[in-house]
């Protein structure tokens, strides 16, 4: 076999008809995608790893900073959602009075107030806090984000000053009824037996009629012998 000669490669390509030696359009597609991968891997092998100075460790927000914000953002094409900001934060984080001032938040909310986080909030099913529910405002009225920030930030704080207020709503009973209709055209039953409010779980089934160990042992199966009992 021939030893391999670069110059003899060179010198085919630079003789070649360039009519003919133009590659196809799916060619073309295909190199362009390449290029685009070669990018990103330049900059994973030579970029990501200075980001390592700006690594920030893991703060848990505490109960003196409740509120949780959420933003839209669409890589930096302009979009009217991107000025619209959501606040959501749980009622039994919030400097409240008591239970009547808790009771108070709860009416002057309104449809605001739901007895589980927002499904876009951010929050987990597991997390602590969310006893009393949680309230979300949202602003997109004004033309900066930091303003429709600001507005529903002043909105939780007036609340929160009206709820402390030495007039309770004692006499007020908490209107759920648009839980009830919102669940209701979601149809999938949850707007029945009270699921929304408090959802039925076993430690809600009476103990009483919960057979003890020994009693579920001895019950006869269906030939009508005795289960053996299980010893420890």
């Amino acid at each position: 076999m021939d030893t391999f000669d670069m110059n003899d490669v060179v010198t085919a390509f630079t003789e070649l008809d360039p009519s003919t030696n133009e590659s196809t359009s799916a060619g073309h597609l295909k190199m362009r995608q390449d290029r685009h991968l070669l990018y990103y891997l330049r900059l994973i092998e030579h970029e990501v790893p200075e980001l390592v100075a700006c690594r920030l460790t893991f703060t848990p927000p505490t109960s003196a900073t409740p509120l949780l914000v959420r933003s839209i953002d669409y890589a930096g094409e302009d979009h009217p959602a991107t000025i619209k900001r959501t606040v959501v934060v749980p009622v039994a984080q919030l400097p409240l009075r008591g239970e009547d001032a808790i009771h108070k938040i709860k009416i002057l909310a309104g449809v605001r107030w739901t007895p589980e986080p927002p499904k876009d909030a951010g929050v987990g099913p597991n997390e602590t806090g969310k006893e009393h529910g949680y309230i979300k405002v949202s602003c997109e009225d004004f033309p900066e984000p930091a303003q429709n920030l600001k507005w529903a930030s002043d909105v939780i704080d007036r609340l929160i000053k009206e709820a402390n207020n030495k007039d309770t709503f004692k006499d007020i009973p908490h209107d759920t009824r648009y839980l009830v209709a919102k669940a209701r055209k979601a149809r999938l039953g949850e707007h029945r037996s009270g699921r929304i409010l408090h959802r039925p779980s076993i430690k809600d089934f009476p103990k009483e009629w919960l057979p003890d160990s020994e009693e579920r042992l001895n019950v006869p199966d269906m030939n009508g012998t005795e289960r053996a009992e299980v010893t420890q």
